[in-house]
């Protein structure tokens, strides 16, 4: 792993509350936390509501530029996702993806724009599997 290196994301503890983080995601500051319920102060949203976030624009950002792509005038596209975690299932993480595409559109060009929306690179690292290097700096 590269000892410097610019994130796409970092988190900071705030020391508010045990999960409060401050985040950066390229160069967008937002505040991180877990519901009150799992003990956080319900002050922004969770990991996987983050990682759900990825999925869901991912996925509308993907269908749109593959639309201007083909010169289609799609109209607005509108995803939602649900993370579920159930560790008698295997994989025990579900997400459950609906998109919302503008009325009027062909059959066929709905089926096509679900088959890209499978292929947005989140959906794909999410499906694939992914590596994680890691490695603590600073103080020996």
């Amino acid at each position: 792993m590269a000892e410097t290196h610019t994130p796409n994301a970092s988190a900071t503890t705030t020391g508010a509350g045990l999960f409060q983080s401050q985040l950066d995601i390229a160069g967008t500051p937002l505040i991180a936390d877990e519901p009150v319920e799992l003990g956080g102060l319900g002050t922004g949203p969770g990991p996987y509501d983050l990682l759900s976030a990825a999925l869901a624009t991912c996925t509308t950002m993907t269908l749109r530029f593959y639309a201007q792509r083909k010169g289609w005038d799609i109209g607005e596209v509108s995803t939602h996702v649900t993370h579920h975690r159930d560790a008698k299932q295997t994989p025990a993480d579900r997400f459950e993806r609906l998109i919302t595409l503008a009325p009027g559109l062909d059959a066929a060009t709905r089926e096509e724009l679900l088959s890209i929306a499978n292929r947005c690179p989140v959906h794909k690292t999410l499906t694939a599997g992914s590596t994680v290097d890691t490695a603590l700096v600073g103080d020996v």
